[in-house]
């Protein structure tokens, strides 16, 4: 992998991480549609996409820096007491909302390893994101209601919707959108608990790969600067994207999700024609 290759990578990943249309899906069948020479089954590929991923949540968590100074103040009970029930509310919603995605994460991982590197199963996926943001939309409850309003068997739920961007080309941000939605959320709100949902998620996958990255019997390849350097520029990229898309949310209310739907068919079929 060539510092441009890296840095176009970061670019896609950081601007596609948060929008519901599946970075690691795009991350992987990029390389195959412009004729890179990046072996995406190497044993340094996940690791570097996972520094990209440290990128975006930093990003996620300058963006959000309020709401979780919120929570913590929260849980330490300072503030009006209406103010703390709602931000310890929201706060265990998320927690609850994690346990899923470590505990099928932790199980499917290593059987999921070898999808990364299948560029034509991830553009079929993606196709199949594109259902689940259409249909989706199209079940969303008429009304609304606030996120301290919503359950723990939803956050559950929502938690579990998560973990099916394990597969390449089913965005982590479009499934617990979704799942939002359905729950009753508005897709402003369903946009920022699954933002909020993504930071400890991205995080603690950081938290498990990079050690294994830096302590390998065999040494990484990819350049230590050029790793860092995408990382950086994935954050940047996302944190552009989180702001417009929270503007685009507040703006949308009605059938938000369609144009990414539109977007994923488009892409995937196209895909798969090329990839021929």
């Amino acid at each position: 992998m060539t510092f441009l290759h890296a840095i176009i990578i970061a670019v896609l990943q950081g601007a596609t991480e948060l929008f519901p249309v599946s970075s690691l899906g795009h991350a992987v069948i990029l390389p195959r549609l412009l004729g890179w020479n990046v072996d995406q089954k190497a044993p340094d590929f996940l690791p570097f996409l996972v520094v990209l991923h440290l990128g975006t949540a930093t990003a996620l968590l300058a963006y959000f820096w309020r709401d979780w100074f919120g929570f913590a103040k929260a849980v330490l009970g300072l503030g009006d007491a209406e103010t703390v029930r709602r931000e310890r509310k929201i706060f265990w919603l998320i927690c609850a909302a994690t346990l899923p995605a470590v505990v099928i994460g932790g199980g499917l991982e290593h059987k999921l390893r070898g999808a990364f590197g299948a560029p034509t199963l991830a553009a079929a996926f993606l196709i199949v994101n594109g259902v689940i943001l259409f249909v989706g939309d199209k079940m969303r409850h008429a009304g609304s209601r606030a996120l301290d309003q919503v359950g723990f068997g939803a956050a559950l739920a929502i938690g579990a919707c998560q973990a099916l961007a394990l597969i390449p080309g089913i965005s982590r941000s479009g499934a617990t959108m979704v799942g939002g939605v359905l729950a009753g959320l508005t897709h402003k709100d369903a946009a920022r608990f699954s933002f909020l949902l993504a930071t400890p998620v991205i995080a603690g996958a950081g938290v498990l790969e990079v050690p294994k990255m830096l302590h390998a019997a065999t040494p990484i390849a990819y350049d230590p600067t050029m790793v860092v350097t995408a990382g950086v520029v994935a954050g940047a990229a996302a944190y552009a994207s989180v702001a417009a898309l929270m503007h685009y949310f507040k703006k949308n209310e009605i059938e938000a999700l369609k144009p990414f739907a539109y977007y994923c068919w488009a892409a995937g079929v196209l895909a798969l024609i090329v990839m021929r």
